[in-house]
């Protein structure tokens, strides 16, 4: 059956094309001979090209290059004041984390400059880190909140991230991560302070429609699981989807609480457990995997890889970018450190940045994938397979940069 072209439609042509299409068993989803029909933003189609009725339409002819899905970095602390290299610097030079933080440093030192910055000038910070990611081919990304920790100033990170969606062609998920750790002004009122959030900050920033999720740090340098449970119940009062950053320090069974909220992703699990395990799949939760933040605390516990892989958890990987523990603006190099110290496959690194990063942002039925009625955000790389991606650091073969159906970046 022939399929008909519409005038205003583009149609890819002569690509391999890496679909990640979770309903296909081969390798990658990957298809050749192929052409991909895009419509306004849309993917129309991907069809044999012995049966496409071409009318006068534009083609583009990317000459046997690799196409795949935009790269999705689902976990990012993006928008923030300062930075820590001398902190980082005194570690490597034998001072404690507790000597560091004693002296002011740590999050509160972030959350400090983080205060004190204009929002025009969180702005400016935040370019040229969002910038290198757009440059290899990063499509959508998640920016969480966190280091302003009360209302005026959470409200000002989450602007700044409203701001960089429209200032570039990058579609910007949001979360509210306020529950991150407990302000200064709150020492010893960790209750009083998830209170202020229930009650104000979160509802408040919500109707303003500046978030699309809420997040929180259960820990025991964070939040208890009480508290977690009190901010989720609140969550799901407002209908607001939750995730967590959970059992990276310790297995307190936050990753079994976000699954009862069936909560969209829970982030770090190097102490996760087959309890959790269970319950994340029972629920559809993601499992969110940052290497970069292992490599860089030197970490030796790795996360039950082999038992996600068994119960089929969906593993997601993103850069975690944050001035304390992951100051990494590259996804790809955090896709190397996936496979070389999490020993993930190419191929289940792949959907870590796309299928399963799209589901971890509530967005699996719209992007990470090349299929009919999908978002067309996907790359044209200047290479034949999808490994070269995750083998190669240093260069950017990225050709083409598409977001929404619109060429933005060629080389």
């Amino acid at each position: 059956m022939t399929f008909k072209t519409l005038p205003q439609d583009i149609v890819w042509r002569n690509g391999r094309i890496a679909t990640m299409n979770t309903d296909l068993s081969i390798p990658y989803g990957l298809i050749e001979n192929h052409d991909l029909v895009v419509r306004g933003n849309q993917i129309v189609a991907i069809v044999p090209t012995s049966e496409i009725e071409i009318d006068g339409n534009q083609v583009i002819d990317v000459e046997g290059r690799l196409i795949t899905p935009g790269l999705i970095d689902c976990h990012t602390h993006l928008v923030f004041g300062g930075d820590r290299a001398s902190e980082w610097e005194q570690r490597m030079n034998g001072v404690s984390y507790e000597t560091i933080s004693a002296q002011g440093g740590g999050i509160n030192s972030t959350v400090r400059e983080t205060r004190k910055m204009s929002e025009s000038a969180l702005f400016q910070r935040a370019k040229p880190r969002l910038e290198a990611l757009i440059n290899e081919g990063v499509t959508t990304i998640e920016m969480k909140s966190g280091y302003g920790l009360d209302y005026e100033n959470e409200e000002k990170q989450l602007k700044v991230a409203k701001r960089l969606s429209v200032a570039y062609p990058i579609t910007v998920s949001s979360t509210l991560l306020s529950a991150h750790t407990v302000p200064p002004e709150y020492k010893g009122k960790a209750d009083e302070y998830i209170d202020l959030i229930c009650q104000k900050i979160m509802p408040e920033l919500w109707t303003k429609g500046l978030f699309d999720a809420v997040d929180v740090f259960c820990e025991s340098v964070g939040f208890s699981l009480k508290q977690s449970e009190k901010l989720f119940s609140a969550a799901q009062r407002l209908g607001i989807p939750v995730k967590g950053h959970v059992e990276q320090l310790s297995n307190l069974g936050g990753s079994e609480l976000v699954a009862r909220y069936k909560g969209l992703s829970v982030d770090h699990i190097e102490y996760l457990d087959l309890e959790g395990i269970k319950a994340l799949k029972a629920s559809g939760t993601v499992a969110v995997l940052l290497p970069g933040a292992f490599y860089f605390l030197r970490e030796t516990k790795l996360p039950p890889i082999e038992l996600l892989r068994e119960h089929q958890v969906p593993m997601a990987i993103s850069t975690d970018f944050n001035p304390g523990t992951s100051p990494f603006a590259s996804l790809r190099m955090i896709m190397n450190m996936a496979a070389v110290l999490f020993k993930l496959t190419p191929e289940e690194v792949w959907a870590g940045v796309t299928c399963h990063a799209a589901k971890a942002l509530g967005r699996g039925d719209s992007h990470g994938q090349l299929k009919p009625n999908y978002v067309a955000d996907f790359v044209v790389w200047d290479a034949k397979e999808p490994v070269e991606m995750v083998y190669e650091q240093g260069s950017n073969p990225m050709y083409m940069r598409v977001h929404e159906g619109i060429i933005t970046h060629t080389n």
